[in-house]
């Protein structure tokens, strides 16, 4: 194998696809990126029995072959390199890499150790890149990341009809993002499971490729299927995770006693201040009245702060205390200028949206922040 490609072309695949190779893996072949060459065409892949990536991309081919090699080694000196065309070649059992003066030589591994990676399953419908992206990293945040509860490590996607949900929970907050998409079934109704770093890292890269993204989903059961991605020249596949998720819909308020209106920004800057002085456990108290919001943290045995802002308030005055970060996490997530604030009671779940400047609700993204109990 022979070929010579642009640095910045060969850095960006292998940095993806290297992204999602185990840290750890049970044997040393999965910590590799084949590389393959047939008919001046590369593809770049990986896979660790779990998820696999795939990119192509064109290249001055002089010989048509294959090369094992360590994915994150390569992927730092692909980095590296200088911006010029780079010369890669297969030589025995090792590669040369070649770009301007800088030379390196890395060790091969066995192709015929490598796994076969999966095919991708039957498509399901398309979606919008850009929007698909954005939404994804609005709900990616509120999935857990204990590995003892599995099941709320993963995104649930929901296909019914032309809406795509996605839902998201680690118990203490819930994240929902509703979407047009375009199934190839009008009648679709088919759920998933999807891990949420997976997903989270195909939907980024994908999304900055323009276009649609093509979702693929296998009619098998929720614990055994498979779901991949696919947009320009890359694809993922993932194994969907096992359990049942929780019906997370019923915690939501069907209605609420009060509404505060803030700029988003205006309240993430008081909210970071105030937090100075709280630890990890510590909550931010959220004192609403008419037309004033005071935000405080801190107690009188430790450092204390107080920050007074205006906002538009509706409703009897309440105190209610939440995690500065995951208050935080909600108003980096919102695509609005304004967060709108609905509240039931100071023990009750708040729902956090976006409204543009008009007052319309930006979007169907709805993020729900469990408060913490304040004692008497």
């Amino acid at each position: 194998m022979k070929f010579r490609v642009e640095r910045d072309a060969l850095a960006d695949a292998v940095a993806w696809t290297a992204k999602s190779l185990p840290s750890r893996p049970p044997v040393p072949v999965l910590a590799g990126v084949l590389l393959r060459v047939v008919e001046s065409r590369l593809t770049v892949s990986g896979f660790d029995y779990e998820v696999s990536s795939q990119v192509g991309l064109d290249v001055q081919a002089d010989a048509d072959g294959a090369a094992l090699v360590c994915g994150r080694l390569l992927a730092e000196i692909t980095r590296a390199l200088p911006a010029k065309p780079v010369d890669f070649a297969a030589i025995g059992s090792h590669v040369e890499l070649t770009c301007g003066s800088a030379r390196f030589t890395l060790p091969t591994m066995p192709v015929e150790d490598y796994p076969t990676l999966p095919d991708m399953p039957a498509t399901a419908g398309t979606v919008e890149a850009a929007v698909f992206a954005a939404a994804v990293a609005q709900v990616a945040i509120a999935a857990g990341r204990e590995d003892a509860l599995p099941f709320l490590t993963g995104v649930r996607l929901e296909l019914e009809g032309k809406t795509l949900t996605m839902l998201a929970t680690d118990r203490y907050r819930l994240a929902i993002r509703e979407m047009e998409w375009h199934p190839d079934e009008p009648d679709a109704n088919m759920q998933a499971l999807v891990p949420a770093r997976t997903l989270a890292d195909s939907a980024k890269t994908l999304g900055t490729l323009g276009g649609h993204v093509t979702v693929a989903l296998s009619r098998g059961g929720t614990g055994e299927g498979m779901i991949g991605f696919a947009g320009g020249d890359r694809r993922t596949t993932s194994r969907l995770l096992d359990g049942d998720f929780p019906k997370v819909r019923s915690i939501i308020p069907d209605s609420y006693s009060a509404e505060a209106r803030v700029p988003v920004s205006a309240l993430t800057e008081v909210v970071k201040r105030v937090a100075l002085v709280a630890d990890r456990t510590s909550p931010v108290r959220l004192t609403f009245g008419e037309g004033e919001l005071v935000i405080e943290a801190g107690s009188t045995e430790d450092a204390r702060a107080s920050e007074a802002m205006d906002c538009q308030y509706g409703g009897e005055g309440l105190t209610v205390a939440f995690n500065p970060q995951y208050l935080l996490d909600g108003l980096a997530a919102l695509d609005g200028p304004t967060a709108v604030i609905s509240l039931t009671d100071p023990k009750k779940p708040a729902v956090l949206t976006a409204a543009t400047d008009d007052g319309q609700p930006a979007s169907a993204y709805r993020y729900v922040i469990m408060p913490i109990r304040l004692g008497s």
